[in-house]
């Protein structure tokens, strides 16, 4: 079968893309899943929009974070129309709470930076944070209040795409693994797999951790993607004990609406593993114990992980390769795949309707992998 656009993966970013080119017009869009849509690292997150709350300096990547997180109310509300998915955006904010004189420094410099860059940030003294969350450890000394860093429910808005996706005849092939992409001669024309070749006018690689795993025609891409594996814990409350989503060096708290909160997260270079440790259930306890010590006779109501795509460099690889038309990538999200969903599908869009990508986008781009003077898939 033939189609306009074909998309290599079901996660948040495959499923966001796959919209945007149905609102864009788009005749008809294929995605191809190895597994079952939204499973797999999108699943496995916490959902959080947090790019303040993260970063030490400005720069690219940030502001694009920052662009792709101011989207996100009208993306929660078109979502809703569309579908009846409430994602439950939380614009509560993000608390960053500091324990020891290294903690305080780190936020004190990070303080500084964002104001003198003009965005909103507020330095609670201990006093002032123990009145926003009194569930937080005495041992509080400060915290920074970040009001734009938000948090979604990453698994209800997989379940809006994918709702969405079924309601305007996106054509979704699931438990379908592409082996290979087709490359006529530096054209891209479709993918390979096991069932049967699928051909289209334009293809969109958005594989996460495996993407690099897919050669196009008889190469590996000029890029390699690593799994890092995330583990989360979900405790369980009556009701909801924090206003925010609490950070602290260790690690962070995600406080859902009926009452779970989420705690996290490992990073771990295990390879294609996904299995949970005993080991990180109680690293991960340790960490929400430090910041609400009241939270220590919850147990453990669920313990899951998650692969993370990264790259070497920890940027995401977005846009066309030399050498090989009618390929756009976007992969490699590791930590922001969800915060970035929207910024991303709008950018393929507009990359693939009007040829052409953003000067400013370019240190996104698959190519600067590469060291070979030939344009890659041409001698």
């Amino acid at each position: 079968m033939r189609s306009d656009v074909l998309i290599i993966g079901g996660g948040v970013i495959g499923l966001s893309i796959a919209r945007e080119m149905r609102l864009r017009g788009v005749g008809s869009v294929t995605l191809l899943e190895k597994g079952v849509c939204g499973e797999e690292s999108s699943w496995a997150a916490a959902g959080m929009l947090g790019p303040q709350a993260e970063a030490d300096e400005g720069g690219t990547f940030f502001d694009v974070c920052c662009e792709s997180r101011s989207l996100y109310p009208e993306f929660a509300e078109s979502l809703l129309a569309e579908t009846g998915v409430d994602i439950e955006l939380d614009q509560s904010g993000t608390l960053y709470i500091a324990f020891n004189e290294d903690d305080e420094q780190i936020l004190s410099e990070r303080f500084v930076w964002q104001k003198k860059a003009g965005l909103s940030v507020k330095r609670l003294t201990a006093e002032q944070t123990r009145r926003a969350e009194p569930f937080i450890s005495p041992d509080v000394r400060m915290s920074l209040l970040f009001p734009d860093d938000w948090q979604v429910d990453n698994r209800k808005l997989l379940a809006s795409l994918r709702n969405f996706a079924d309601a305007n005849d996106i054509v979704i092939h699931e438990n379908t693994r592409v082996e290979s992409l087709v490359n006529e001669s530096g054209r891209v024309t479709g993918a390979l797999t096991k069932t049967g070749t699928f051909l289209a006018d334009q293809t969109v690689l958005a594989t996460g951790a495996w993407s690099s795993l897919i050669k196009i025609g008889d190469d590996a891409p000029p890029f390699a993607t690593t799994p890092v594996r995330g583990q989360i814990i979900c405790l369980r409350t009556a009701k909801r004990l924090f206003e925010h989503v609490v950070y602290s060096r260790r690690g962070y708290l995600v406080p859902r609406s009926d009452g779970r909160i989420l705690a996290g997260a490992t990073s771990e270079k295990v390879g294609f593993t996904k299995g949970t440790t005993d080991e990180a259930a109680s690293e991960l306890r340790n960490m929400a114990f430090e910041i609400a010590p009241s939270m220590d006779n919850l147990p453990v109501a669920d313990h899951w992980s998650g692969l993370r795509p990264s790259v070497p460099d920890g940027l995401p690889v977005i846009g066309t390769i030399d050498g090989i038309d009618n390929l756009f990538v976007a992969t490699a999200h590791y930590r922001n795949g969800i915060l970035l969903a929207p910024f991303t599908a709008n950018l393929t869009a507009d990359t693939l309707t009007d040829k052409s990508i953003e000067m400013r986008l370019a240190g996104f781009s698959p190519n600067r992998f590469q060291n070979a003077a030939v344009p890659f898939g041409r001698s």
